[in-house]
């Protein structure tokens, strides 16, 4: 996929209503993960991603920073996000629990 032609998204765009189930595509362009949801807002952001799995059984969220991720929309106007992070990266993080 060719994100260069896609558009990124403003900083008042990065909303959960936006960016949940987002894919996350890592640094081959392969898929690694989608969005699960956000916590906080603007630049101290940390974004859920569910990492792993099949069909959303078994995967592991993990929280990064929403500067990690870099969010724009496609030519269809779905939401994606590309990352420096690769998938066994993301396993290898602790998991994310909800408090």
């Amino acid at each position: 996929m060719d994100h260069s032609k896609h558009v990124r998204l403003s900083s008042s765009e990065l909303t959960e209503s936006t960016l949940n189930d987002a894919t996350i595509y890592g640094p081959s362009d392969e898929k690694i993960g989608s969005v699960s949801h956000v916590h906080g807002a603007g630049s101290g952001m940390q974004v859920v991603v569910d990492v792993g799995g099949f069909l959303g059984l078994g995967a592991k969220p993990v929280s990064v920073p929403v500067s990690d991720l870099d969010f724009m929309r496609d030519e269809d106007g779905d939401v994606h996000a590309v990352t420096t992070w690769t998938k066994d990266q993301l396993k290898a993080m602790p998991g994310h629990k909800d408090r």
